[in-house]
């Protein structure tokens, strides 16, 4: 019997450009775009919280490396460019470090108000027995370094600084936690992330209650008039990212920008009215995909001609369209809006304003103000006040039976982490220019002295937690199941 010979190309469809056999639908060909393999080479570094923290170190360094050089005029110069907008007698003119630290900023605390939202509905901050620990580090490693500060600036002009000490750069703090790689249990990273995440919403009510002067009472309301309609959107399902941006930066943000509230407590209460709900759970998601896909599975198995084409027919299109749908119904606005805009925000947003804040001329006038009263509280409040407030804190709570060690955490990393709380750079700076404001002599003194302190306590923070991990790694077996039976009778003991 003579083989037709047609039927070769009857079983062959066109995908992509190139022809494939029917027979090969168990492996669909890929079209390989550069940007596709350019995107998958550089997408997990995007997500990386060691290299984000390396980054922002950089960037930091070449800020004080550019303000110490002979070209020191253009790093004021080029910051202090002023720009803007002007609608009739409507004007908006900033220079460009003001547009960075109120505009760019508020995009960073609306990231911070994403994670803090997702804690608390579904993460470690959701129940009482989750958050008790790290909360009360927290609050620990807010008092105790602005008592520290007060110690010293009493009855300095500069206690209106008070709230720098207290801040923990999350970004820095688990950049070097992510260092150590698996040495570090996971349970201590969701400790320190969870302290620092708590220790946000205690930096934001400080900026807030404590930082915010000469109130305008009707753009205040107009402000919290907005804020209900972001709240309006989320309550009728809009689901779509422009609706909350349009509202969010030119109704919000602007009037807490003009209202005399900074505008970072704008990105969080922006933050606090994303949906966090999904449409379809994963049954209803796969009920939903599932006849989409059908139109695909049909369409090679009949070898239909729409297969020798290079476009998709109208059934196919439809049913892309639905599944793009389905995506989005399946997936909640918060974790999408966060996943999407937290590369932006650790590579492009944060590291942007080290370079714009943390110029500082280091000479000899500057390195004699160490000694100025506002220095040392700065510096003695994130070294010595923030390691004391958070892990005196975790051992009561401990030792009075309200909470217990995460699994595989020993005290010597509790004590690591505290250390490394003290890091406060990004959220110290960012105070330090709100409680200074004007004052510039001061304010550079606070940007040294939150650099020397945020320093120390990182190198202290990674030393501690290099001999913890060390210790345990070096313990017999036997000590380790004592160990487990321990942390086993004290579970036990505060059921």
């Amino acid at each position: 019997m003579t083989e037709d010979p047609h039927s070769q190309d009857k079983d062959r469809v066109i995908v992509r450009g190139r022809k494939r056999n029917l027979q090969q639908f168990e492996q669909p060909a890929k079209r390989k775009e550069f940007i596709d393999e350019f995107w998958a080479r550089l997408s997990p570094f995007l997500h990386n919280q060691a290299l984000a923290g390396l980054v922002l170190m950089g960037t930091t360094i070449i800020a004080l490396v550019w303000a110490n050089s002979p070209w020191a005029d253009s790093y004021s110069r080029i910051w202090h460019t002023y720009f803007g907008i002007t609608f009739g007698d409507f004007s908006l003119k900033y220079s460009l470090q003001h547009w960075i630290n109120d505009l760019l900023m508020a995009f960073f605390f609306f990231v911070v108000g994403l994670e803090i939202k997702r804690e608390v509905i579904a993460g470690e901050l959701s129940t009482a027995s989750k958050a008790l620990l790290p909360v009360m580090a927290a609050i620990g490693g807010m008092i105790v370094p602005a008592v520290f500060y007060m110690l010293f600036n009493l009855d300095s002009p500069y206690h209106r600084g008070w709230g720098i000490p207290m801040a923990t750069d999350i970004a820095f703090a688990l950049g070097i936690l992510s260092l150590f790689g698996k040495r570090v249990s996971p349970a201590l990273k969701i400790f320190l992330a969870a302290l620092a995440i708590a220790d946000d919403i205690g930096a934001v009510l400080v900026i807030a209650l404590f930082y915010t002067e000469g109130l305008e009472i009707i753009k205040v309301v107009s402000g919290f008039g907005f804020l209900g309609v972001l709240a309006f959107f989320n309550f009728i399902g809009i689901r779509e990212s422009l609706p909350y941006l349009i509202v969010g930066i030119g109704g919000l943000w602007l009037s807490f920008l003009l209202s005399g509230i900074h505008p970072s407590v704008a990105g969080v209460l922006a933050a606090f009215a994303i949906p966090a709900r999904r449409k379809l759970n994963a049954p209803a998601f796969l009920l939903a995909v599932k006849p989409q896909m059908e139109t695909f599975v049909d369409e090679f198995r009949d070898r239909r001609e729409s297969q020798r084409t290079p476009f998709l027919d109208k059934h196919q299109l439809h049913a892309i369209f639905e599944l793009e749908e389905a995506y989005k119904a399946a997936t909640p606005p918060l974790q999408r809006m966060e996943n999407r805009l937290h590369p932006w925000i650790s590579f492009a947003v944060m590291p942007l304003f080290a370079l714009a804040n943390a110029g500082v001329a280091i000479d000899m006038d500057s390195i004699s103000r160490l000694s100025s009263p506002l220095s040392l509280g700065i510096i003695v409040g994130l070294f010595i006040g923030k390691q004391v407030g958070v892990f005196s804190a975790t051992w009561l709570t401990v030792k009075i039976g309200l909470a217990k060690l995460p699994e595989g955490v020993n005290w010597a990393k509790i004590y690591g982490a505290s250390c490394l709380a003290g890091i406060g750079f990004t959220m110290s700076l960012f105070i330090s220019t709100l409680a200074f404001k004007g004052q510039d002599d001061a304010l550079e003194s606070a940007k040294l002295a939150i650099l020397i302190g945020s320093i120390i306590s990182g190198i202290l923070g990674s030393i501690l937690i290099m001999l913890g991990t060390s210790y345990q790694e070096k313990k017999n077996p036997a000590d380790q199941i004592q160990d487990s039976a321990n942390r086993q009778g004290e579970a036990a003991r505060h059921a």
